[in-house]
């Protein structure tokens, strides 16, 4: 969608209704294509495009880990320490 709005055979607003998007999203994105468009070209660009994945993910890591934290915590308060049964359709659940 950026390239079609980089190339401008539409106008924004044709883009728009065409994939159901608001024009400000669409130059968004075309501006940040074009901002990076150099790194395409970059000798460097697979190194900090892994380091900023790399970055993500062990950030996402952390994310989970806290959050498993906090549902042992919230499951050890409520007296739930052993695993939990789900039956039905309706996913009802019981310590067992």
């Amino acid at each position: 969608m950026a390239i079609e709005a980089i190339k401008e055979v539409q106008t924004m607003q044709e883009l728009a209704s065409k994939y159901e998007i608001h024009p400000t999203q669409i130059a968004a994105w075309k501006r940040k294509f074009l901002e990076k468009a150099e790194l395409v070209f970059s000798k460097e660009a697979p190194a900090t495009l892994n380091e900023a994945k790399n970055t993500k993910e062990k950030e996402l890591y952390s994310k989970i880990g806290e959050l498993q934290v906090q549902v042992d915590l919230k499951k050890r308060s409520l007296g739930n320490d052993r695993p939990m049964r789900c039956h039905g359709e309706t996913r009802t659940c019981f310590p067992w």
